[in-house]
């Protein structure tokens, strides 16, 4: 038995965070609560840092605290989830022999999905300092074509995601177990679908909680056919939102991850997104071109879908305080924000799954529960569940009529392009890197469950979400509680400060906002730590785990684009061409499908569908027919 994170450094730094988080906190929650004390004495750079080392000393305290191992059965693991447990060179030996270490974690990269990942941000960065606009036209041009002109293709492989999903939960394909009969989950279950729901929804969800549904009601979706802010529009406008995070969203997630795990454990492909072409190249040929250019976009997208959301949660962030309190920042403010995210995510996924991902995620999850709990205590109860019921009955029938809505023809509206399709091409742009987290979370997981956590867990607690905020800021809003729609229309991000308003009209207001912003963090961290460790795992050769170097390299990588989008801007022209892998990924989902299909087919005979298990259990339990009760009787 070894301990990780018994080390004189880490000790050290954990007696230092302790004092840091106490004294930050007590100021915090002061500023909170008593702003018109505290607020006076302090400026607000001055509140920003001291909010930055209460959410980062707390956090990098819990992802540093000591955890045993199993040395020899750790030695023993050269599976994927082995790669998940960083090989570590301590933190002295990252320092001395600098030259010696960085020729040693070059050579532990693979070439390509090291370099070209890193030469493309370079070049894009480049060209958008030289030409902005030019730069911007040209990446905008190609986004409208393919969100308008190939919107059908999004949809269709959505909802063929879905309808997978769907023959994964109810057929005999769920029954497989990942890694053979005698392999054994390597988490409980609570870990296992909290680091997976932390992971895929990052501090989306907290911001388009309250927001979505209100701007749905502004400005209906045309498939509603309802008049702006009125009652008839109410329903679907939150159905909308649950739509657009809710089964469909994480089925894209699934179908990616469950023919990496499957492949991987079953056939001894690498733990790879390319994995997801064994049947076509053979695990020998997956060393190929085609697959490293598929790693390749997987690294592009991961980067690009995380700086830009670290970027824009930074600015959220701050237009959130800037709208409570009426704080006003420097141009700096967002760049030590998410210098402040960077460090904290860096300390995470270095720490490993087992300390800092892990915890952090169980942090993320205790919150959400908190405050769910608490809106639910103080929040408008009767109006909630009257929309809630609504909205999700209305989800529920019109689930596939929105599913395979454009607007008319082939090509998407307006509206449909820039809030479905565009979500659909989101969603799959971050499919590799969740698929890839949730491949290597899952073995000793039938496939069945790996769905119904992948897809229907998730889904069913992003539902919850959307109803309590949701129905909250529609309630608010219809009865003139609050007129949330006019306090946030002056801002360039209304979504960053439609909560404040709602929180604001609500007991218990300062305390909602409080875990509000702590959600903003902790949902941010979750997802860029595993995207730091998914990104070393595919630009680190094959079979090897990544080091403390790799993990720390690709995590200030990401950083450093995100302090690039916003010192230069192009977080929209980087956002959008991350999205545009989306459109790659999306075809590659229905290639993946039919070559797992393929595989089930010709290697996965004799398993049983729930049903079928029903029917053997009724048959072996000898139930009796009307002819057995007759011959009883004589």
């Amino acid at each position: 038995m070894s301990t990780q994170g018994a080390g004189p450094v880490e000790t050290v730094l954990r007696s230092v965070l302790v004092p840091i988080c106490v004294i930050a906190g007590a100021v915090v929650v002061s500023v909170f609560f008593f702003p018109g004390v505290v607020g006076s004495l302090l400026t607000g750079g001055a509140i920003l840092i001291v909010s930055l080392l209460f959410f980062g000393s707390g956090l990098a305290y819990v992802a540093l605290l000591p955890i045993t191992v199993d040395v020899d059965a750790e030695k023993a693991r050269r599976d994927a989830p082995y790669l998940l447990r960083i090989r570590r060179l301590g933190w002295v030996g990252t320092i001395k022999g600098a030259a010696a270490r960085f020729r040693n974690f070059l050579a532990r990269q693979d070439p390509l999905t090291f370099g070209v990942p890193v030469a493309a941000f370079v070049l894009f960065f480049a060209a958008y300092y030289l030409a902005p606009s030019g730069t911007q036209s040209v990446v905008g041009t190609v986004e409208s074509v393919l969100l308008h002109e190939f919107g059908w293709l999004f949809l269709g492989a959505m909802f063929l995601a879905v309808c997978y999903c769907l023959v994964l939960l109810v057929g005999p394909w769920g029954d497989i177990k990942l890694g053979g009969p005698d392999a054994e989950p390597t988490y409980t279950y609570p870990t296992y679908f909290a680091m997976f729901f932390t992971a895929g929804i990052a501090a989306g969800i907290v911001f388009w909680g309250p927001a979505e549904a209100l701007f749905h009601y502004d400005t209906p979706p045309p498939f509603l056919d309802a008049q702006p802010r009125s009652g008839g529009v109410v329903a679907g406008a939150l159905t909308y939102a649950i739509f657009h995070y809710g089964f469909s969203a994480w089925s894209a997630y699934v179908v990616i991850g469950v023919p990496i795990a499957y492949f991987t454990y079953q056939r001894g492909a690498p733990l790879r997104v390319s994995s997801i072409l064994t049947p076509f190249l053979g695990v020998d040929g997956l060393d190929s071109r085609w697959a490293t250019l598929v790693d390749v976009l997987a690294v592009f997208a991961t980067i690009g879908g995380i700086a830009t959301s670290v970027a824009l949660v930074g600015q959220q962030f701050l237009a959130g305080v800037s709208y409570q309190w009426g704080v006003t920042y420097g141009g700096v403010a967002p760049v030590l924000v998410v210098a402040g995210l960077t460090l904290i995510y860096v300390v995470s996924a270095q720490s490993g799954v087992h300390r800092g991902i892990r915890r952090i995620a169980g942090v993320a999850i205790v919150l959400f529960v908190l405050f769910a709990a608490l809106l639910i205590a103080v929040g408008p109860q009767s109006a909630i569940l009257d929309i809630g019921s609504a909205a999700v009955g209305g989800y529920v029938v019109d689930f596939v009529p929105m599913s395979l809505y454009l607007g008319g023809g082939l090509v998407a509206e307006e509206w449909v392009a820039n809030w479905t399709v565009w979500n659909w091409s989101w969603w799959f742009s971050w499919a590799p890197f969740a698929g890839l987290f949730l491949a290597a979370l899952s073995k000793g997981r039938r496939v069945r469950t790996v769905v119904l956590t992948g897809a229907v867990a998730t889904s069913a607690a992003t539902a919850v979400w959307f109803v309590l905020l949701g129905g909250t800021s529609l309630s608010l809003q219809r009865s003139g509680t609050a007129d949330i729609l006019a306090a946030i229309e002056a801002y360039a991000t209304p979504e960053a400060v439609a909560g404040f308003p709602i929180f604001a009209a609500l007991p218990l207001g300062q305390l909602l906002m409080f875990l509000f912003l702590a959600l903003i963090i902790v949902f941010i961290v979750t997802s860029a730590d595993t995207s730091t460790l998914v990104v070393a795992i595919l630009a680190t050769k094959q079979d090897r785990a990544p080091t403390t170097g790799s993990i720390v390299f690709w995590g200030l990588f990401q950083g450093v684009v995100a302090v690039a989008v916003l010192l230069g801007g192009g977080g929209e022209a980087l956002q959008a061409l991350a999205v545009l892998t989306g459109g790659p990924f999306a075809v590659l989902v229905v290639v993946a499908l039919v070559g797992l299909t393929l595989t089930f087919r010709r290697h996965e005979r004799g398993h049983r569908s729930p049903l079928g298990k029903l029917r053997a259990t009724v048959r072996d339990h000898g139930i009796a027919g009307p002819s057995e009760v007759l011959r009883d009787d004589d």
